[in-house]
């Protein structure tokens, strides 16, 4: 079994920042591709975006240009979300996701438990 653990969610103002991480704990070979996800209010769960473990990264829209997705290159069972001039409109919970492979090659997907980000004033 696989766990993923976030945390650096809380509060910031309009045009400040946040960086969330993720671990990865259990029995696994390795990590395919690490991502974030995030799920407002009334709304349905939005890929945020991704990296794969040979860091090719990969945005939605709504954040290039202003969050970074990067992971520790020497463990590889730790990735970030810096996110920066957040908007009022990135309040969310967001959730990291891992597409992770087995020692016996078989991939499954596994899911944090999220963590609340609040842009605010």
């Amino acid at each position: 079994q696989v766990r993923l653990v976030e945390s650096g969610g809380g509060l910031a103002q309009p045009g400040g920042s946040l960086r969330l991480s993720c671990a990865a704990s259990g029995s696994f070979f390795t990590i395919n591709t690490m991502a974030w996800y995030r799920q407002a209010p009334g709304k349905e769960r939005e890929l945020v975006g991704t990296i794969t473990r040979y860091g090719n990264t990969n945005y939605a829209d709504s954040v290039k240009g202003r969050f970074t997705i990067s992971r520790d290159n020497v463990q590889n069972t730790r990735w970030y979300l810096q996110m920066n001039n957040l908007k009022p409109e990135d309040t969310a919970v967001y959730y990291c996701n891992a597409d992770v492979q087995s020692r016996y090659g078989r991939s499954s997907n596994y899911w944090g438990q999220g963590t609340q980000v609040t842009v605010s004033s």
